[in-house]
């Protein structure tokens, strides 16, 4: 009998805090215009004080278990997709597994640049169909603004943040993830790094004062790089499901500049209407840029139940992937009140297990050390 991974819940979550291009150029020597016409972005999200990549996983993650209908503890796995994780470790996703009361899933963070989600979504799906786990949540998520360097025009107009969440669900029917395709190439590794912070350069006062903790980009090369990736890797994740461009309903771009996506639908034919794209308002969002412009195309009613759906992405490594998706489930309605206020219960109930479990740990260590103790003085 076939398995197939089924898209069952989608969320996002995006930072309050707006940066247009106007309040950029009283900071960088740009201005809208010349920020609008390269990239196509007119303003980007930013994080708060006290909100990181987990916190906005954790919001994501949530609102796709409502869409889901699910409770945490039906999930087996969860990955985060992140180049800027809480901590090197723990895994963000181990702070969100804790958060949500997840008690039954395993959890990892995986790192492929802007091609993240989509290297997640294609690692769960085929953990599905193999019958190893049953539901999955795959998040993309992003603080970018604590690796930007706020003084490059050539790299701080087009980084936002924020973090995107979609959940697989193994069943019999067909549909949801019918291929993906993935690739990398380290020759590039040097287009797109973040110099140091790694085993190789490790923090230090001269590695902050070099500004080596920021983001380093060559614009033209990744360029060239993204042109000729996407339009590729879409033909390629169709004919490996057996399905044309012609069956394409809805094509779902990696949203880093509009001039790359404008190339790619050239490249590939497409209408506009074949297209989706946030950027304008989010700039990119590296890994989360995917699962977010997801979200809101399901919101927005431009994917509806048995559309084909391609995600294709582009990042740093190099990386590239995509993944065709046949969408099965309706916008479900919103939830009562009641069950709302359940849902938001469960979460408490959670903080609450998790403070528990971190006592019970320090009242063993406190009574093995006691009882060491006191083992070593009878020896004397």
């Amino acid at each position: 009998m076939t398995t197939f991974a089924h898209v069952v819940g989608w969320g996002k979550y995006v930072p309050q805090r707006v940066l247009t291009n106007d309040e950029l150029s009283r900071m960088v020597d740009t201005s809208d215009e010349w920020i609008h016409t390269r990239t196509g972005i007119r303003e980007r999200r930013l994080v708060e004080d006290g909100e990181t990549t987990a916190s906005m996983s954790i919001q994501a993650a949530r609102q796709a278990l409502e869409i889901a209908r699910l409770s945490p503890a039906r999930l087996d796995l969860i990955i985060v997709a992140t180049a800027t994780p809480d901590h090197a470790f723990p895994a963000t996703a181990c702070l969100v597994q804790d958060a949500l009361g997840a008690t039954r899933a395993a959890a990892f963070d995986l790192a492929a640049g802007c091609s993240g989600f989509v290297y997640g979504l294609s690692i769960a799906a085929h953990l599905l169909i193999a019958g190893a786990y049953q539901t999955a949540l795959v998040i993309g998520a992003e603080t970018l603004s604590r690796i930007t360097d706020w003084t490059d025009r050539g790299t701080c107009v087009l980084f936002g943040d924020g973090a995107g969440a979609v959940i697989l669900q193994a069943g019999e029917n067909e549909g949801g993830v019918l291929a993906s395709v993935l690739g990398a190439d380290g020759s590039g590794g040097d287009l797109l790094r973040l110099p140091a912070g790694g085993s190789k350069t490790p923090a230090s006062h001269r590695s902050v004062a070099e500004g080596q903790h920021f983001i380093e980009m060559k614009g033209r090369e990744v360029f060239r790089f993204a042109v000729r990736t996407m339009p590729a890797a879409t033909r390629e994740v169709l004919a490996k499901a057996g399905l044309s461009l012609t069956d394409l309903d809805l094509l779902v771009p990696h949203q880093a500049n509009r001039r790359i996506i404008e190339s790619a639908v050239r490249s590939l034919d497409l209408p506009p209407e074949a297209v989706y794209s946030n950027l304008e308002q989010y700039g990119n969002t590296s890994a989360a840029s995917i699962p977010i412009a997801l979200c809101e195309a399901a919101a927005d009613g431009r994917i509806e139940p048995g559309d084909l759906v391609v995600t294709v992405g582009f990042g740093a490594g190099l990386t590239w992937g995509a993944a065709a998706i046949r969408w099965t489930r309706p916008l479900p309605k919103p939830l009562p009140r009641w069950r709302r206020f359940l849902r938001r219960l469960r979460y408490v109930v959670a903080r609450l297990r998790s403070r528990l479990r971190r006592l019970r740990r320090r009242l063993v260590a406190f009574w093995t050390r006691d009882v060491l103790g006191n083992g070593r003085e009878k020896s004397k």
